[in-house]
């Protein structure tokens, strides 16, 4: 019997797939609603959700990118002011989510902080680039500078 999946059945297939399953566990996957018979009904509504999954992936990638090309343009530099010492240390440390609330505030982007690939809080005054993963294809570097308070 032909079945789509409609969740992730380990070792079996993954949502959205069909596959030719025997009748005892294809009743058995449909009765526990973790798939559907593959009818010309059930197929073409998958089509359908295909086709609007890679739409709002597009979408999504598209909005991405220009969203890398403000952050890169140069106009949006996150001023950060903190407590240092007399040798430019930071008495503590700038952290993402201190950057993001920054940059949310300054210019009214709202990029999540576990978003930012920061490696290591910042401690030194100056500017620094601060990696952001805004898609799976794209990554952009936001514009850090701190200064004294």
């Amino acid at each position: 019997m032909k079945i789509i999946f409609t969740q992730d059945v380990r070792g079996k297939g993954k949502r959205g797939e069909v596959k030719e399953m025997p009748d005892g566990y294809a009743n058995f996957l449909i009765k526990s609603n973790k798939a559907k018979q593959a009818d010309a009904a059930a197929m073409s509504q998958l089509r359908g959700q295909k086709r609007a999954e890679a739409k709002k992936e597009a979408e999504e990638l598209a909005d991405a990118k220009a969203l890398k090309e403000k952050l890169e343009s140069g106009q949006y530099v996150v001023e950060i002011k903190a407590k240092a010492g007399s040798d430019g240390r930071l008495f503590g440390s700038i952290t993402s989510k201190q950057i993001a609330q920054a940059m949310e505030k300054q210019h009214g982007l709202k990029i999540d902080k576990r978003k930012m690939e920061l490696a290591a809080p910042l401690r030194a005054m100056g500017y620094a680039n601060v990696p952001v993963k805004l898609h799976n294809d794209v990554s952009a570097k936001i514009r850090v500078h701190i200064s004294e308070q």
